[in-house]
């Protein structure tokens, strides 16, 4: 018997780690700090927990190249907001609007995406404020 209860205790605890892992909006991301950004599309992760889009934005200043990723909402969230897998392609040319990282790395957490289409639509964003924007 206690081998059974050691083997549910394990798989209860197991299945409880990836919401321990979850962050909050807030404890990654500074609410003061917007950014827009517009860049070439260099790579898409569309998985849970969250997508991840990956762009070269030039500065128009300097004329260099900084390499930026931005965080999007679940996969699901997505889908019912409009967006396809296929929405965001390598090469694409979008804009970004979102908030930057507290850790100074060049990290957002997208509130909308502008396609190549001209298309806008909300990125599905953690931000308590996202969609007021």
């Amino acid at each position: 018997m206690k081998s059974k209860l050691a083997v549910f205790s394990i798989a209860a605890l197991s299945a409880a780690l990836p919401l321990l892992a979850h962050h909050s909006f807030s404890a990654e991301f500074d609410n003061d700090k917007k950014v827009s950004l517009q860049g070439t599309v260099t790579k898409v992760d569309w998985m849970n927990p969250h997508i991840w889009i990956y762009l070269d934005v030039k500065d128009e200043k300097t004329g260099a190249v900084a390499k930026w990723q931005c965080e999007g909402g679940p996969p699901n969230t997505l889908t019912r907001n409009g967006w396809t897998k296929n929405d965001l392609k390598k090469g694409d040319l979008i804009s970004v609007n979102g908030t930057l990282a507290k850790d100074a790395s060049k990290t957002c957490n997208a509130s909308s995406v502008k396609f190549a289409d001209g298309r806008t639509v909300f990125a599905g964003s953690s931000n308590p404020d996202a969609q007021k924007q």
